[in-house]
């Protein structure tokens, strides 16, 4: 087993980032229900580090996720973020209040005092702050290392104890120098090796297949021609060959074009031909009336199992369903692990899956995160026209249409983000953002075309830049690029007679609408 530095997950929308930035410094890491034992942890030879990460309670209310006491006398190193270091600071005998000056984006701390932690680091640094109580007095034997002008401990350690705490969160690409300091504390202080590869995932993954799936077992592959579930059919087809068979379901909620693109996309790239499942006339009547998003993807979500379950009966022994989920997906729907975290809306791969499926599911991608999908998909020699391809939500057009999902809107919100899709890809943005699209908004206004009166729908554009998705900012297109699509979509696309541009970040937004 290689060196592995472990997360305990007390609910943070970030925790399972914190595992995927360490994983980038060439470190193998995973996540661990919060309650975890320290038997259970002292057990694990590989282990070499321990972090506790964020989460949404607080540590003083009576029903808060705690941490085995018993872990802190662990010689392990541990590095406390946010809740993490929340909860060991009141476990060992300090205090944490709540305070009526919430702490939320990004802040200046200052350094106080020198690390092993804090090697390399400046006299300031810009931090990402995401929290509500703070540590009000520290327990005997700490002492404060950095401080923001609303935070007086935002960086600690136990003078003889492996223990560091930080207020804010390193994992997010908005705290500047957030690499460094995970750097400093698995590298510098645990002595990790740094001999974690992506190979490894698809050894691994491709082992797990083919010890799941029977000689005489066939599984079925959910392909919707995005990168995950394109990633997701070339594991399981490296794994188990032509007892992989992939469906692709055309539920009318695609881009223009999209089902052609696919079919050539994956015409002699799998051991046995594509089926396409025709299935538009149903999802529609499933959506129709429909405008709650949560109601929207428990539809599509029903019908998505319903239609595989129909075209399975035709394969002999469809035992298993792979489909391309990742964690931005589970952790926005629910805890993975039986975990604190908040749903912030479920997916249709997650949330709205019955409970019985008919199927065992084969996720390879669940813990992982786009950019290691994509370079998963260059390990497996996938091409990088497939490979650059923006997401797409699994509900497609459905939760970008908002209000009721009708032929018309879609016809109108297709044409729109055709236009949208076709400007930037004229542009070096193209490579820069993180998505671009179209929202088509059930919001009329009044218009004037010619010298006539319009009462006509809104659509809203949106394009953002991310590393992850976890978090993201809206992408500062030039003004040309904006006006080009303002005039074009409000001459070309009928119904349409204004356009706005959506400034949000996430958070406090999501990247989609619904």
């Amino acid at each position: 087993m290689p060196q592995k530095i472990l997360v305990l997950d007390f609910g943070g929308q970030t925790a399972q980032l914190i595992a995927r930035r360490i994983r980038e410094l060439g470190v193998y890491c995973e996540l661990a229900p919060h309650d975890v034992s320290a038997r259970d942890l002292a057990a694990q030879r590989e282990l070499i580090g321990i972090v506790l990460s964020g989460g949404p309670a607080s540590v003083y209310e009576a029903d808060a996720p705690q941490p085995d006491p018993a872990v802190f006398d662990l010689p392990l190193p541990i590095l406390g973020i946010c809740y993490g270091m929340q909860a060991g600071c009141r476990i060992l005998g300090g205090a944490v209040e709540g305070f009526s000056l919430r702490e939320f984006g990004r802040t200046e701390c200052r350094i106080t005092g020198s690390d092993p932690l804090l090697a390399g680091l400046g006299a300031t640094t810009t931090v990402w702050m995401s929290h509500g109580d703070s540590v009000a007095r520290l327990p005997a034997g700490f002492v404060a290392l950095g401080a923001t002008d609303s935070t007086p401990c935002a960086i600690m350690r136990h003078a003889t104890r492996p223990f560091w705490g930080l207020q804010f969160h390193p994992e997010v690409t908005h705290t500047e120098d957030g690499t460094k300091l995970l750097e400093n504390f698995v590298v510098g202080i645990c002595r990790a090796a740094r001999d974690w590869r992506i190979s490894d995932v698809r050894k691994n993954e491709v082992a797990k297949i083919r010890a799941r799936v029977g000689p005489d077992e066939r599984v079925i592959c959910a392909l919707s021609g995005g990168v995950d579930s394109a990633v997701t059919a070339a594991i399981a087809a490296e794994a188990i060959g032509d007892r992989l068979v992939a469906i692709f379901v055309d539920n009318g909620l695609l881009r223009e074009g999209e089902v052609g693109e696919v079919e050539r996309a994956f015409a002699g790239r799998l051991p046995r031909p594509l089926t396409v499942a025709h299935a538009e006339d149903q999802f529609l009547g499933a959506l129709a009336g429909i405008t709650e998003p949560e109601a929207k993807r428990k539809a599509i979500g029903g019908l998505f199992i319903d239609v595989f379950a129909h075209h399975a009966k035709s394969v002999k022994n469809p035992r298993f369903l792979a489909q391309g989920t990742l964690y931005p997906d589970v952790i926005e729907s629910r805890s993975p692990r039986g975990g604190p975290s908040a749903t912030i809306k479920t997916h249709h791969n997650v949330g709205g899956l019955p409970e019985k499926l008919g199927f065992e599911l084969i996720e390879p991608l669940r813990d992982m995160f786009k950019d290691e999908v994509r370079r998963l998909g260059r390990e497996l020699g996938l091409p990088e026209s497939m490979l650059a391809r923006h997401p797409f939500p699994g509900p497609g057009l459905a939760i970008r249409a908002l209000g009721e999902v009708t032929r018309e809107r879609l016809v109108r919100l297709r044409h729109a983000d055709r236009i949208v899709r076709e400007e930037i890809a004229k542009t070096p943005w193209q490579a820069r953002v993180w998505q671009a699209f179209a929202v088509l908004l059930p919001v009329r206004s009044v218009g004037v075309m010619g010298d006539g009166r319009t009462y006509d729908e809104t659509v809203a554009v949106r394009a953002v830049e991310s590393f992850d998705g976890m978090t993201a900012d809206w992408a500062r297109l030039p003004h040309e690029l904006l006006d080009t699509l303002a005039r074009r979509i409000a001459n070309e696309v009928k119904g349409v007679n204004r356009v706005v541009y959506d400034i949000s970040s996430k958070p406090p937004a999501t990247i989609e609408w619904e």
